[in-house]
């Protein structure tokens, strides 16, 4: 035993059998306890935190790219003569030759499709009720390629009959009481000039279709027409607002925005990452800020470990010194201690794996039944956006959460373990 192996099977023999003794023995298991099951808790909540923010965000982008255009091409502002009035009128640009642009966009590597899109606010009304609507004018078959849109499983009413009427999203349907079949009266400033000014247009169209696209203020606010009759409508007869451009890579949107430039001279692209850019750098500064929160609960939780061996030390000094005496190392009498603390790291760090992948398994189903339990105040779709709170389990989160537990296990361990090592056996055995 002068020299033994380094993590030898006696030595975590020594280890279990002092993490597995009595208090009337000298052993510690209350703190022992206690430290597994902070480590536990506290792996626990990282794991389901991190997977929340990650379904979080992942939900966030996927009801974006499902329902809007990874990128909008468009031209700049530009100004009109009104000659009846003798007035000058800035316009937003609009893209004349657009079947050509489209083409051209279309061709370009990376894009998948390019849909030529007419734009407008208008004041929906049905009876005495009225809201502000964001109106899409597109054909058939772009309406059609739209996942969130589209959905059968989310929307009612027939999507083939599109270019009978308009289709409508759910929140606003529900405001205003719509269903398929219905009227609703759309009315828009942007009307007929005339010489005492431009009044107001008024149209009454046949809701033939309601979509669901996942996000409170696409549903709360837009409304999809057919190209050619929003093109009548808002007095775009030949033209289109924009150009919207699907890409293949919508994380990589960026590095198209040069083609799309070059493809439409003197346009202006917006992208998706452009519109929610703040939004998504906020989350993930939030996803810093909650590990590093969450690691200080886990380091507290692994500070336990050094209390319990503190005191197994101390009980076990007898111990201590008739090992030393037998020709048990220092080196020796540290990896056991060690080993003590370590297996509390492990054990909690396991059993926080387990539950924190069931909660976040089952953390859907649980926000469900606190919300219900709350009158439906604990998770506000017009404040966060999405409709649920989902999850989304990463094996890099998980190893993050394993690494740091074990890490912070390992490292408050080292100090009372080199205490037992250094302790004199002589003194340890004077009063024994």
């Amino acid at each position: 035993m002068a020299n033994p192996r380094p993590f030898s099977r006696y030595e975590f023999m020594i280890a279990w059998r002092y993490l597995r003794a009595r208090r009337a023995e000298g052993g510690v298991s209350v703190m022992t306890w206690i430290s597994l099951i902070g480590i536990a808790l506290g792996v626990m909540a990282l794991i389901a935190t991190l997977a929340v923010r990650s379904g979080f965000r992942a939900e966030f982008v996927d009801t974006i790219l499902g329902a809007n255009a990874h990128s909008t091409v468009y031209l700049p502002p530009g100004q009109i003569h009104n000659e009846l009035t003798d007035e000058i009128y800035t316009v937003a640009g609009v893209i004349e030759d657009y079947a050509d642009a489209v083409a051209r966009i279309a061709a370009l590597p990376g894009v998948l499709r390019a849909d030529p899109v007419v734009r407008g606010q208008v004041m929906a009304s049905v009876g005495d009720r009225s809201g502000v609507a964001e109106v899409y004018g597109l054909s058939a078959e772009d309406l059609a390629a739209i996942p969130r849109v589209a959905d059968p499983e989310t929307g009612y009413g027939d999507i083939t009959a599109f270019g009978e009427g308009v289709a409508v999203g759910s929140g606003m349907a529900r405001e205003l009481g719509l269903g398929v079949g219905d009227m609703v009266q759309l009315i828009s400033p942007q009307g007929a000039q005339t010489p005492f000014g431009v009044t107001p247009r008024v149209g009454s169209y046949k809701v033939v279709y309601v979509f669901t696209a996942g996000r409170y203020d696409i549903d709360r606010t837009r409304i999809y027409m057919p190209l050619a009759e929003a093109q009548s409508y808002f007095n775009r007869d030949g033209v289109v607002d924009e150009i919207q451009v699907y890409a293949a890579a919508p994380e990589a949107v960026d590095a198209l925005t040069p083609a799309l430039l070059g493809a439409l001279p003197g346009s202006m692209v917006w992208t998706w990452r452009d519109a929610s850019g703040a939004f998504l750098s906020a989350l993930d500064i939030e996803d810093d800020v909650m590990f590093v929160i969450l690691s200080v609960l886990v380091l507290i939780a692994s500070m336990n470990i050094t209390s319990g061996l503190i005191m197994l030390v101390k009980n076990k000094g007898r111990d201590i010194g008739i090992l030393r005496t037998m020709g048990l190392t220092e080196g020796a009498v540290l990896r056991v201690f060690f080993l003590c603390g370590a297996f509390t790291g492990v054990l909690g760090t396991l059993a926080g794996v387990v539950l924190g992948v069931a909660l976040a398994l089952n953390v859907d189903s649980i926000m469900a039944g606190v919300n219900y339990l709350s009158g439906g105040g604990a998770w506000d779709p017009s404040v966060r956006g999405i409709y649920r709170l989902p999850a989304e389990l990463r094996g890099i989160d998980i190893a993050r959460a394993v690494g740091l537990s074990l890490t912070l296990s390992f490292i408050v361990t080292i100090f009372p373990a080199r205490r037992a090592a250094r302790m004199n056996p002589v003194e340890a055995l004077r009063y024994e």
